[in-house]
């Protein structure tokens, strides 16, 4: 029996790990059977399960593995059951080590879907394309506005946020239409060259960049963004990779990345020289706080000094890290408020986009505000590992549990122990 129970981690939250149709499938296909938790928010409503096969209930007590999307409460977790959803621990984020002590009490398994890889190391089960989309749409959108407040008319400015549109598709015709606009009457003087840049190449820079290119766009590399030109009727991009924002510190050896991952004290943050030539940046990049930021407080006040108005006007701080790789993510936000600006002479913030320093993009759940889209693409790349997750035996010792071994790597904890990739946890659960 697996439980998909409700999400509940706040309003927005509509998506589902699987959909309606996959689970009938599974039931048809393994005879698997499933409960579902009611929900009166969940994008794919309760009749649509029971249409599929499924039970709808009011919990899963009685479900051995119980899968989801976002974390779950400490007081809804049952003793030796097996847990499936982000559980964001991976990282010793101390917001929710709580969470992770009281899964050891109860001698649960803990399988985290961000950790669902293959040999090479490619996550399997994801929503970051999606964060992607919805980021990108966002940040578009708080670009028209933010023009606007400045007086400048602009093709961005009728654009909605993505929950305001149906599906993805109305977004991105949307968004098409605006790039047409920009090559019949050109882009405004005023915000020529519009320069968006990408830090990152992974699933959530390519879903931005999905709907970035729905505009005409020219790619021009790191190196030349100083000489691009003030073209009206194209926009350009330019996408960073980790060799373009640090330098070693000891300029005498080139870079190397595998040693910027193993060593970044050898290294230090050099994405300050692209800054001044951006309109945009988006953010999509893994982030701790070993490696260098990429943009830091002291640097957007040296920009924005004495009311100084640069070029960047937009941070789509996807990755939303409280204070990280973005320094002047202070705070996250939610989808019908997304942004806010940054004061870089005070550092505070206040809502809208109204102000001196760039506005910030912070929702940390982008993915929800395209959740059908969302949880089909999800859907389709977990339902796989359902009848193997089904089938395994969760009482006999983890290497002999029969669990596919891309589940077995993703295993944060097994009876309640942590296994032996994540032991490196232990320091920041004694914390």
């Amino acid at each position: 029996m697996i439980g998909i129970r409700h999400e509940d981690k706040n309003r927005w939250e509509a998506r589902v790990p699987l959909i309606p149709d996959d689970v009938g499938a599974l039931i048809r296909d393994y005879g698997l059977a499933f409960r579902v938790q009611s929900s009166p928010i969940r994008v794919f409503p309760d009749p649509q399960y029971v249409e599929a096969g499924a039970s709808v209930v009011d919990d899963l007590a009685d479900c051995p593995i119980v899968i989801g999307v976002k974390e779950i409460p400490t007081e809804q977790f049952l003793p030796e059951r097996t847990y499936v959803f982000f559980s964001h621990t991976i990282k010793g984020q101390a917001a929710n080590m709580p969470m992770l002590r009281r899964l050891m009490e109860l001698k649960c398994q803990l399988i985290d879907y961000e950790r669902i890889a293959d040999e090479q190391g490619r996550r399997l089960v994801f929503f970051g394309r999606f964060a992607g989309l919805a980021g990108m749409i966002d940040t578009l959108a708080a670009l028209g506005r933010r023009l606007l407040h400045e007086g400048i008319d602009n093709p961005f400015s009728t654009l909605r946020r993505a929950y305001q549109y149906d599906n993805l598709d109305e977004a991105k015709s949307d968004i098409a239409s605006a790039g047409d606009a920009i090559r019949t009457k050109g882009l405004p003087e005023a915000c020529s060259p519009l320069i968006c840049g990408f830090a990152g190449y992974g699933q959530v820079s390519q879903g931005a960049q999905e709907i970035f290119d729905l505009l005409p766009v020219e790619e021009v590399a790191p190196a030349d963004l100083a000489s691009v030109s003030g073209s009206m009727k194209t926009c350009h991009k330019v996408v960073f990779h980790e060799e373009h924002m640090v330098e070693r510190i000891d300029t005498s050896s080139p870079f190397e990345l595998q040693e910027y991952y193993k060593n970044p004290e050898r290294y230090r943050g050099v994405f300050a020289n692209y800054l001044p030539h951006l309109t945009v940046l988006v953010t999509g990049i893994y982030w701790e706080p070993k490696y260098p930021r990429l943009v830091t407080k002291d640097v957007l006040t040296g920009m924005y000094r004495d009311g100084a108005q640069p070029r960047l006007r937009v941070i789509g701080d996807i990755s939303c890290d409280i204070e990280g790789s973005i320094e002047c993510t202070v705070r996250s936000t939610e989808s019908d408020n997304p942004v806010y600006m940054y004061d870089p002479s005070t550092g505070k913030t206040h809502d809208g986009v109204a102000g001196s320093g760039p506005v910030i993009l912070a929702v940390d759940n982008l993915p929800c505000e395209l959740p059908a889209d969302a949880s089909r693409q999800f859907s389709e790349s977990l339902a796989p590992f359902i009848p193997g997750l089904a089938k395994t035996d969760f009482n006999a010792p983890l290497a002999d549990s029969g669990l596919p071994p891309e589940l077995a790597a993703a295993t944060v904890l097994y009876h309640g122990e942590l296994t032996e990739a994540y032991r490196y946890l232990e320091e920041s659960l004694d914390t």
